[in-house]
């Protein structure tokens, strides 16, 4: 196992590694996987010093805890004891794969942690959180639910996901909260205002997912690029028409950028994710060994002041066109209100 730079999450959250691997394309939304270039992708992350592995328990209906479970089990064992998991809960859904919305009692909560156990063939969760605020539960008893999984053993570390200020100080004042995980990238800044500050004044990291916009920023998707049925791109307002040409250009002037750092377009993106703040983990998306690679390279690049405003000259706050979610998916997320 190599040793990366470490990150703490929070003021009462785990030591994790500066990087973590988010794990849901290996099962769902983003078209054909793979699994054994799944598992042969988080046994390499495992092998790099990656500790965090993000999931949730509606990825692929179980699918990718279950997939999670098989990699730890044929990892060495010093890596295996390594892993953290951080996983989201709490998403209902059809046979057909649809979402119907969001089960945030106490007793759902337990539920869906004793599911999550026996897939992942764990006795504890390390960070637990709902994916999106149930609007008919108070997050005070939802958050109420997992530190009661904590005083009994279940689970080691409270978590947030997708919520506004707010909240994060509602929940706060039931439980320590370790961090709140919401996408934030070059192209979705909006933490920035509220969330982040409210975050950094009680002690809350941040888990950012998204920071390559779904591969939208990432240097490797096409303008021509015809994507398979039942990816969520296809269905993303950022990836349609004229939004995707828009936020295409941006990424050609943010590839200017990074060829002058002699770097990737993946790599800039995610070091100046790694560069908003030490309390800030970035959660790469990578499904093969060959992308985990090049997003591992972003923790060697150094952004001074000077690169830093060229990106901003690239990409400015605000600049994408398109929302990050349909505005039916928009509406369950308590940090967009």
């Amino acid at each position: 196992m190599t040793a990366l730079p470490t990150r703490t999450l929070g003021s009462t959250g785990p030591r994790v590694s500066a990087l973590g691997l988010g794990c849901m394309g290996m099962s769902a939304l983003y078209g054909e996987t793979d699994r054994a270039e799944s598992i042969a992708t988080i046994h390499a992350a495992l092998d790099a010093g990656i500790t965090l592995l993000d999931t949730g328990d509606f990825y692929g209906m179980g699918h990718n805890e279950l997939l999670i479970n098989e990699a730890l089990r044929t990892a060495p064992a010093a890596a295996r004891e390594q892993a953290l998991t951080s996983v989201k809960f709490g998403a209902l859904r059809t046979v057909e794969g649809g979402f119907t919305g969001y089960d945030g009692r106490p007793a759902a909560v337990k539920n869906f942690a004793a599911y999550s156990l026996q897939r992942l063939g764990t006795d504890h969760i390390d960070i637990y959180r709902i994916a999106r605020v149930d609007p008919d539960v108070p997050i005070e008893e939802t958050v109420g639910a997992i530190a009661e999984l904590v005083e009994a053993g279940h689970v080691r570390h409270i978590g947030l996901s997708e919520v506004g200020a707010d909240t994060i100080r509602r929940a706060a004042a039931v439980a320590p909260v370790s961090d709140l995980q919401i996408e934030y990238s070059l192209i979705s800044r909006s933490i920035e205002t509220e969330i982040l500050p409210a975050c950094r004044e009680l002690g809350i990291g941040v888990t950012a997912y998204g920071v390559l916009s779904r591969g939208l920023i990432s240097g490797h998707f096409t303008r021509d690029r015809e994507l398979a049925a039942g990816d969520f791109r296809s269905m993303s307002p950022r990836f349609q028409d004229e939004n995707l040409q828009h936020n295409l250009d941006l990424v050609d002037a943010l590839r200017k950028v990074a060829e002058q750092k002699g770097v990737t377009v993946a790599q800039i993106a995610i070091a100046w994710a790694l560069a908003r703040g030490t309390d800030i983990v970035p959660l790469v998306g990578a499904r093969r060994r060959d992308r985990l690679t090049e997003a591992l390279g972003s923790l060697d690049v150094r952004l001074d002041a000077a690169d830093l405003a060229a990106i901003e000259v690239a990409v400015p706050a605000g600049a994408a066109a398109g929302a990050r979610y349909p505005d039916s998916q928009m509406a369950h997320l308590d940090s967009e209100r």
